[in-house]
């Protein structure tokens, strides 16, 4: 069996460690307070392709639960950009820390749980939603995802309201 630390070694139970930190806790909590809630790269790049295709929107309006990140009107449609750690997309982006576990599990099923809620509410509210998440925009599916959001947009906008409302997800499979 390998040491842990070594090369890879073909039991299930090595693993290979690194430390959870370099930097003091301080500076960690001074990192993590940095990590914004809005106006995120990846939102701002969606945000900024729908207006150069003509689209015009409100951004986390407070009028809807949950605040979504984008909201437009016309074609009765929420946008929402989906951070693959934060919200646990299971992509490689969906990292697992090695320290204060427990902690996390409770964070992640609590955003979890939150996001289904909201999902649920703008549903029966008669929303369409886009539900994209941030590996979708990664240079590789970049152009992709921003192609289809917009396409949704205009097809969605000109069916009108229907009873059941649309839910796309980027990407479609991992």
């Amino acid at each position: 069996m390998a040491e842990i630390g070594k090369e890879p070694c073909e039991s299930f139970l090595c693993y290979t460690f690194t430390p959870m930190d370099t930097i003091t806790k301080e500076q960690r909590s001074k990192v993590m307070s940095r990590i914004r809630s809005r106006d995120t790269k990846p939102e701002i790049l969606v945000r900024k392709r729908i207006f150069a295709a003509g689209w015009r929107f409100r951004t986390c309006d407070k009028r809807f639960p949950g605040h979504p990140d984008v909201v437009v009107p016309r074609a009765h449609t929420l946008i929402e950009v989906r951070g693959c750690f934060w919200h646990r997309h299971g992509c490689a982006a969906s990292t697992m820390p090695k320290s204060n576990v427990d902690f996390w599990m409770t964070k992640w099923s609590n955003n979890i749980r939150r996001d289904r809620r909201h999902e649920t509410e703008w549903k029966e509210l008669g929303w369409n939603v886009i539900l994209v998440w941030e590996c979708a925009l990664k240079p590789v599916r970049q152009e992709e995802t921003l192609t289809r959001i917009c396409q949704a947009l205009d097809v969605w906008a000109a069916e009108g309201p229907r009873k059941t409302p649309h839910r796309l997800v980027l990407p479609r499979s991992l």
